[in-house]
């Protein structure tokens, strides 16, 4: 393993609350607005899903890191990087939360399923640009010690 710096722990738990702070503001609103859904079961359900992408957030960005490092000896993404690593993270998630999903909306897994990937998208696309914009803001330290930020 290289001696290449990662984020601390600090940096990542501040990433993952800010992300799923902005992302639940808008999939509540969002969901709630397109969908005839009731808005506590979708409040519940973006809450119970908050909490878990949040702790599903943190332990997979450090396996995708680790698995970056591994593989290409860095921690820095490119455009295709970040949109590989955007659809695995919500692919993992909607199969952690799906049967929730189902029982929280009364529906059946189909239906679950076709929600949670609507839901999914929004998030792939939310995902590629908030962690486009966290870079921005906080640069990775490889990209400080490297001088690119």
């Amino acid at each position: 393993m290289t001696d290449i710096p990662m984020r601390t722990t600090p940096d990542r738990i501040r990433h993952a609350i800010l992300f799923e702070i902005f992302g639940l503001i808008l999939m509540i609103g969002g969901a709630t607005l397109l969908t005839g859904f009731d808005v506590h079961a979708l409040g519940v359900i973006g809450i119970v899903s908050s909490v878990v992408a949040t702790l599903w957030n943190y332990a997979y960005n450090w396996m995708f890191d680790r698995a970056m490092l591994r593989l290409r000896g860095s921690t820095l993404k490119t455009h295709p990087i970040r949109a590989l690593h955007a659809v695995l993270f919500e692919a993992g998630l909607l199969v952690i939360l799906l049967p929730f999903v189902a029982w929280m909306l009364d529906v059946s897994l189909w239906q679950a399923f076709l929600f949670d990937a609507a839901i999914a998208a929004f998030y792939v696309c939310y995902g590629y640009a908030f962690n486009w914009a966290y870079d921005r803001v906080f640069p990775p330290p490889e990209a400080r010690a490297r001088g690119l930020a």
